[in-house]
C-alpha cells in the first residue's frame, strides 16, 4: 500500500514546491538573539523571532533555568495528576495569575495545547463559540474538537461580531474568542469594544495573549492592560515561548471554576508531561526599548515606501502579496545578513504574502538601520520600490 501512497505524497510535495509554497528550515548554530550565527558560520541580524523582550539568551533567565535544573532535575517524566507537580509549577501558575489579575492558572506544554484543551471541557452542543476570522490555528483546532456551535466574525469587525452574537442568542452559553495581537498582521483586538458587546449580549470573553503579553500596554501586560479590561475577560491563554524567554510552555488563566474544570477534563493537560522544572524556573522584563524600536523601524520603512500593515504590536508585516516574491525577497535579505521569513499561503490568505518582521528589545539602533537599508536595497532590486 505504501508505494501508492508514497507516489501520492511525492506528487503533492512537488505541487507545493512548484507553487512556490514549500517551506524550508534554516539552521542556527548559536543562541537565539538579535544577532545569530548560521550553520555555515556566517552572522545575520535576526528579524523573524518572537523574542520580543530579548530574553531568549538573557543571562538572568539562563541562570534561573540552571538553578531550577540543579535543584529540581531535568524533567518530570509524567503528567501532573499522577506524579508531576512541583512547588515551582505552582509558583509559576500563581505568578501568571497575578500578572493577568485572575484567580488561577494552569500550565501546558505549549499554548497550542492550551487552546486545544480549553473548549471541549467547558462547552457542549448547546453552546456557541464566536471566533475572529484571523484567530490562530490552535484556536481553530481547539474549536474543532468541541461540539459547540461555531460562529465566525470578520477580523476585529464589531458590527459583524454583534450580528453573530444576535444569531447565537438561542444558545445556552456564548463565548467570544480572539487573539490579542493577530500574528500575521500585527493589529490589536479592540478588547474594550469586545467586552462591551459581551456584556450587552451576555457572553464570556477569551483572549490569546501569545503575541501581546510582554508587548502591548503601558507596561507590557497585554490587551487587558491596554484597554483597561481587567475583570471583564474570563479566560486568557498564552505562551512562555515568545516574549517570556522563547522556550516552551503555555498556560490558561482565568476564573477559578474554569481553571478547576480544566484540571479535571482538559485532555492536553491530563495526558501530557508537566513542563520541565528549568522552564518553570524562569521569569520576565524590558518593555520600553521594544516600543521605541517598533516605532523607529515602522516609521522609517513607511517613509521608504513600503506597504506596512497597521500595527500596535512588535510585528511589522511588510506586504509583498506574491508568494514566490516573498521567498525571493527573504533569500536576498539573507545575502545582506538579515534573517527574515516570507509568509505565504496557507499561513496567510492567498494573495497576502509578506515578510513578517518581528522586533525585539535586544535590537540596537544600528541593527535596525542595517535592516532598513537592506530592505530598501532589495526592494529596489526586485521592483517593490521605485
Amino acid at each position: 500500500m505504501y508505494g501508492t501512497f508514497q507516489k501520492h505524497l511525492q506528487d503533492e510535495l512537488k505541487a507545493i514546491e512548484e507553487a512556490g509554497l514549500y517551506k524550508k528550515e534554516r539552521n542556527i548554530a548559536s543562541a537565539q538573539s538579535a544577532e545569530i550565527t548560521l550553520q555555515d558560520g556566517s552572522k545575520a541580524l535576526n528579524f523573524c523571532a518572537n523574542n520580543y523582550l530579548g530574553l531568549a539568551d538573557n543571562p538572568r533567565l539562563v541562570a534561573a533555568a540552571e538553578k531550577a535544573m540543579k535543584e529540581r532535575g531535568y524533567g518530570m517524566s509524567s503528567v501532573r495528576f499522577i506524579c508531576g507537580t512541583q512547588d515551582i509549577h505552582k509558583e509559576l501558575e500563581k505568578a501568571i495569575a497575578d500578572y493577568f489579575h485572575t484567580d488561577d492558572a494552569i500550565l501546558y506544554a505549549a499554548c497550542f495545547d492550551a487552546n486545544g484543551g480549553v473548549f471541549e471541557p467547558l462547552l457542549t452542543a448547546e453552546d456557541a463559540i464566536i471566533s475572529d476570522s484571523l484567530n490562530h490555528a490552535s484556536i481553530i483546532d481547539g474549536v474543532r474538537l468541541c461540539k459547540a456551535q461555531r460562529f465566525r466574525y470578520a477580523n476585529a469587525d464589531m458590527a459583524d461580531l454583534e450580528e453573530k452574537l444576535k444569531e447565537a442568542q438561542a444558545c445556552r452559553f456564548r463565548i467570544i474568542v480572539t487573539d490579542g495581537v493577530f500574528s500575521m498582521d500585527g493589529n490589536v483586538a479592540p478588547m474594550d469594544k469586545i467586552c462591551d458587546l459581551a456584556e450587552k449580549y451576555d457572553a464570556m470573553v477569551m483572549v490569546d495573549e501569545s503575541h501581546s503579553a510582554g508587548v502591548v500596554g503601558p507596561t507590557g501586560h497585554g490587551v487587558a492592560e491596554q484597554f483597561n479590561c481587567y475583570g471583564r475577560i474570563d479566560i486568557f491563554t498564552g505562551t512562555l515561548g515568545k516574549a517570556f524567554g522563547g522556550a516552551v510552555g503555555g498556560f490558561t488563566t482565568g476564573r477559578q471554576e474554569i481553571i478547576d474544570m480544566l484540571r479535571q477534563r482538559s485532555r492536553p493537560y491530563l495526558f501530557s508531561n508537566s513542563i520541565p522544572p528549568m522552564i518553570a524556573g524562569a521569569g520576565l522584563e524590558l518593555h520600553d526599548r521594544l516600543v521605541e524600536n517598533v516605532n523607529y523601524f515602522r516609521d522609517k520603512m513607511m517613509a521608504a515606501g513600503f506597504d506596512i500593515k497597521p500595527t500596535q504590536s512588535a510585528i511589522c508585516a511588510v506586504m509583498l502579496y506574491d508568494a514566490p516574491l516573498s521567498q525571493k525577497f527573504a533569500a536576498k535579505m539573507a545575502e545582506e545578513g538579515i534573517f527574515v521569513t516570507g509568509f505565504y499561503y496557507p499561513v496567510v490568505p492567498k494573495g497576502q504574502a509578506r515578510i513578517r518582521v518581528q522586533l525585539s528589545a535586544a535590537h540596537k539602533k544600528e541593527h535596525l538601520d542595517k535592516a532598513i537599508a537592506a530592505f530598501i536595497k532589495v526592494g529596489k532590486e526586485l521592483g517593490v520600490l521605485k
